[in-house]
């Protein structure tokens, strides 16, 4: 059975061909009330994203992603590899926050807050309409020759493309390695660091590239997001969608005729100019309804509502609407689904805030030294050896940290002496020894408490295996 035309939009994604071939998408200037309001949004988050990594908490950077060293910064909170458990269960609900407004509001997060949107629309399209023109503009000059003109203009957009890529690359450099480092790198210059200046170059070619001609493929056919749409959406969930029931009606859309009736004729809101369709930076039609290609980017209802001023019909043809709201008229309600991923990221954050609150400033590690049996002493002394390390999690130096057994009466000491200094934010390791009297031993395995302080401060406890000979009492 031959397929419907309205349903042959599936059989391939907006930005290819019938041949297979890509569609080059030429969206028209966006335009309304929603737009600004997503340059306001835009252009916050985009303040966020160029400050964080030189924004500093108490010495700390305010981000940064350091996978190398193993060392990340969040909110001017240091986590090492011990807290990593603490960084996965943030991940759990950054994936659960937007499974939820997905479910709730579509994929919203993708029009409003995704970086590669952000970028690709407020900035790389923006410039890319200052040089070359609004949709009709740049489809003439893709089509022209190669005069003077078409030159100058496509060498200065791929230039200024290019050095807005470098610019990226240099922050995301920061996100990784440090504010500080990076400073330090560009004032001692390039020659005494080639391997990051290759990085960074490497970093620039993937932007240029994914902003200069991937584009809208990043979320059509890269990102994964758009696919869980299928799983996540329901007739319930708000959408950018297209009001078919007013839009059609009886006779379906038509072209505006002026001083017509459309109400008595029977044909839909809808006057079939394309303006939508035009505006869509994902070169769809939104009347097909939800589609994957789709990031809820709010340009076509301020295309549409335009329209429906010029022609003096009611705005809202395009809205944020769910599509049981459209067939039924019920409004947004909070349903079981909802309510079970709210649930769920409550006791995540929950869960996360206890751990916080309960986090240590400092992780001690104290393990027998491999190989290693006790040492018998005079005074019937039994003697282990083991291994620390002390991480200071705090911006803060100590400079008189010692151990302290309190299990067991006993003498426990580093090689270097009774005490010794962690700097903020930083580590210190080496050996340890603990002796016990024989007598305070009730197997050949005890287990051992012992106490870290900075002074007089107590800043960790944690415990291990004392060895002694085999008990006979």
């Amino acid at each position: 059975m031959e397929k419907e035309e309205h349903e042959r939009f599936r059989d391939s994604i907006g930005t290819v061909t019938s041949e297979g071939k890509r569609s080059w998408v030429y969206p028209k200037k966006p335009d309304g009330i929603l737009y600004k309001y997503r340059q306001w949004v835009s252009y916050f988050l985009l303040a966020i994203l160029f400050a964080a990594p030189f924004l500093k908490i108490n010495g700390n950077q305010f981000l940064m992603f350091n996978v190398l060293e193993r060392r990340f910064n969040i909110f001017g909170t240091i986590f090492w590899p011990q807290d990593f458990y603490l960084f996965v269960l943030m991940m759990l609900i950054g994936v659960v926050f937007v499974v939820l407004f997905t479910v709730a509001f579509g994929r919203i997060f993708c029009g409003w807050i995704c970086p590669q949107t952000i970028f690709m629309e407020m900035v790389f399209r923006r410039i890319e309409y200052w040089i070359e023109g609004d949709r009709g503009k740049q489809i003439r000059l893709d089509k022209q020759r190669w005069n003077a003109e078409k030159i100058r203009k496509k060498a200065t957009k791929w230039f200024i493309f290019f050095v807005i890529s470098f610019l990226i690359a240099n922050v995301f450099l920061a996100y990784l390695i440090g504010s500080d480092r990076l400073l330090l790198y560009i004032q001692e210059g390039p020659q005494a660091h080639l391997s990051t200046l290759i990085s960074l170059l490497l970093f620039t070619g993937i932007f240029y590239f994914v902003f200069a001609w991937f584009r809208e493929q990043v979320c059509i056919i890269a990102c994964p997001y758009g696919r869980l749409q299928g799983v996540l959406l329901d007739n319930k969930s708000i959408v950018v969608a297209y009001d078919h029931k007013r839009g059609e009606k009886v006779e379906g859309r038509a072209k505006f005729r002026k001083n017509e009736d459309r109400e008595a004729s029977g044909k839909g809101d809808c006057i079939d100019c394309f303006q939508c369709v035009q505006v869509c930076p994902t070169g769809i039609d939104i009347r097909n309804g939800t589609q994957l290609e789709c990031v809820n980017c709010t340009a076509c209802i301020d295309a549409c509502n335009h329209m429906m001023d010029a022609v003096d019909l009611p705005q809202g043809l395009i809205r944020y609407a769910s599509e049981e709201n459209i067939e039924k008229q019920k409004k947004f309600r909070f349903t079981p689904r909802i309510k079970g991923y709210a649930a769920v990221l409550f006791i995540l954050v929950t869960v996360l805030s206890g751990m916080l609150f309960l986090r240590s400033d400092v992780e001690a590690n104290i393990l027998r030294l491999p190989g290693q049996l006790y040492e018998h002493k005079d005074g019937n002394i039994i003697s282990n050896v083991y291994t620390f390390k002390l991480i200071n999690k705090t911006s803060v130096d100590y400079d008189n940290v010692r151990f302290e057994i309190k299990s067991h009466p006993g003498t426990i000491y580093t090689v270097k002496g009774k005490s010794m200094s962690i700097p903020a934010n930083g580590m210190a390791e080496g050996t340890l020894f603990v002796e016990i009297n024989q007598a305070a031993l009730e197997n050949e395995k005890d287990k051992i408490v012992i106490e870290v302080y900075n002074g007089e401060q107590l800043i960790e406890t944690t415990g291990t295996t004392f060895l002694g000979p085999r008990s006979y009492h």
